[in-house]
């Protein structure tokens, strides 16, 4: 059978996230929503996205195909569902479409022509960035599981003080010494060749992907989630560093989400509670105005490719545009459009040569290809974001 997993109606919502890639690439607990869905398949997917996202992330279609939301999160039954489904079948819940069976181009679906089935177990949309972060814990502990079953951690040195050993889970090749690993209150799952140093101080739920980094020192709370080839140091609280980035020295981080190829400077603090303990209010592409979160814990969500110097002070509830550059004292404002270069004293647009420029270098460093399609992406980003630069 062929799997497709499409945008769907949270796209907009999850800007700046979704500029430079589909909502399938987006990272929640351990894994990407495509690496969910591809594991308790057994098969591989393809997207349906944006135009200008389609030269990277390109749509395999065949004569019959199971259309997926890709904002929904896979569940053992949902996932059994969806394997006996029949053409022309559609699966609901509470008005949202979920999984659908068609035989037909994707161009027009009609689904007063389907069989309708109302799905009434529970599921997890990721409707808004915040979701990200606030679902982080039970799709990290849904992910330990799976990824984890059937299967027995690499041995952990005697020099690391373990709390609830029997939910740490080490891959092959992790190096880690001197240190403490509390899983009482949720599963640690650290990838293959990765590296925690001395002196770290981890609580579960946590998950850091292969080759990624935990500086000396650091005092890391769950749900946090560090993506591959990623560098964490100072206080992280309900974090998730979608992969490629770096937050490497002291400063405090809570109730984020990080794109990849992202710089935080050292002694970079995010505020995550207003000071009257409201909720926090939080820039909405969809509406382009700021709505209410109904949080009272609300960071900061940054696009990819951006970049913050040191020092840097990000209010409760900002939202980072894609490849901007930050630095100066006192609060930038909390919503920065794509591209933007400055601080608090005023921003001007980063020069989309120099933005490129640097996105080669950065992506050089891990080893990584910046290819002409991640070009033509941050170009057409550059665009299509000029209007909030104005």
């Amino acid at each position: 059978m062929n799997y497709i997993l499409f945008d769907g109606s949270s796209r907009n919502n999850l800007l700046p996230l979704t500029y430079t890639k589909p909502v399938a690439e987006i990272r929640i607990g351990i894994l990407t929503i495509r690496e969910k869905w591809e594991k308790q398949l057994g098969a591989t997917t393809s997207t349906l996205t944006e135009e200008y996202l389609e030269g990277k992330f390109p749509m395999v279609e065949m004569e019959h195909n199971i259309m997926i939301n890709a904002s929904i999160l896979p569940t053992e039954h949902l996932i059994e569902t969806v394997l006996n489904l029949k053409v022309n079948e559609a699966i609901f819940k509470e008005n949202e479409i979920v999984v659908f069976y068609t035989s037909d181009s994707n161009d027009e679906v009609d689904f007063d022509s389907y069989t309708i089935i109302d799905y009434d177990k529970a599921l997890i949309q990721i409707k808004n960035t915040w979701d990200i972060f606030s679902f982080n814990g039970k799709a990290l502990n849904d992910d330990f599981n799976l990824i984890t079953k059937g299967r027995k951690s690499a041995s952990i040195p005697k020099t690391v003080h373990c709390i609830n050993k029997d939910q740490i889970f080490l891959e092959e090749g992790v190096e880690i010494e001197i240190g403490v690993l509390n899983a009482s209150k949720g599963p640690i799952y650290i990838g293959k060749h990765a590296q925690v140093m001395e002196g770290s101080m981890i609580r579960g739920p946590f998950a850091m992907g292969e080759h990624s980094v935990v500086k000396m020192g650091s005092k890391i709370y769950g749900p946090t989630t560090l993506g591959p080839k990623s560098k964490v140091g100072g206080e992280v609280n309900n974090v998730i560093l979608s992969g490629y980035c770096s937050k490497g020295h002291e400063g405090y981080l809570g109730n984020a989400v990080i794109g990849e190829w992202c710089n935080l400077g050292a002694d970079t603090n995010n505020s995550n509670l207003k000071n009257t303990y409201a909720d926090v209010k939080m820039w909405n592409y969809e509406k382009e105005r700021f709505i209410n979160t109904g949080l009272q814990f609300c960071g900061l969500i940054m696009g990819d490719h951006s970049k913050c110097g040191i020092n840097t002070m990000f209010n409760t509830g900002t939202v980072v545009g894609v490849s901007t550059n930050i630095y100066g004292s006192n609060f930038p404002r909390n919503f920065i459009p794509s591209f933007s270069w400055g601080g608090a004293a005023g921003f001007k647009t980063y020069n989309l040569d120099k933005a490129k420029e640097t996105a080669q270098l950065v992506i050089s460093r891990k080893n990584e290809d910046f290819t002409d399609q991640d070009k033509k992406i941050l170009e057409h980003v550059f665009e299509i974001t000029k209007k909030y630069r104005n």
